[in-house]
């Protein structure tokens, strides 16, 4: 519940600086998270994936399932 009010707090700030600040603020936000996300990128690894979408196709056969979905786009 905290955090909710801290980001209340801020969002409040941020809504008082002038257009021209807040568009740099989130310049300055979009340029932090892409440096994570590429950092973050970076260790993938897809071998962790294994299984994950095991449950998908309930019980359907995987091929039969891309046929039925390619037979909705027509």
């Amino acid at each position: 519940m905290r955090s909710a009010n801290n980001l209340e707090k801020i969002e409040s700030q941020i809504m008082s600086l002038p257009i021209s600040e807040q568009i740099h603020l989130i310049e300055r936000i979009a340029r932090r998270v892409r440096s994570v996300e590429t950092k973050s990128a970076m260790t993938l690894n897809w071998i962790d994936l294994y299984g994950t979408g095991k449950g998908i196709w309930g019980g359907e056969d995987a091929q039969n399932y891309v046929n039925h979905m390619r037979e909705d786009r027509i």
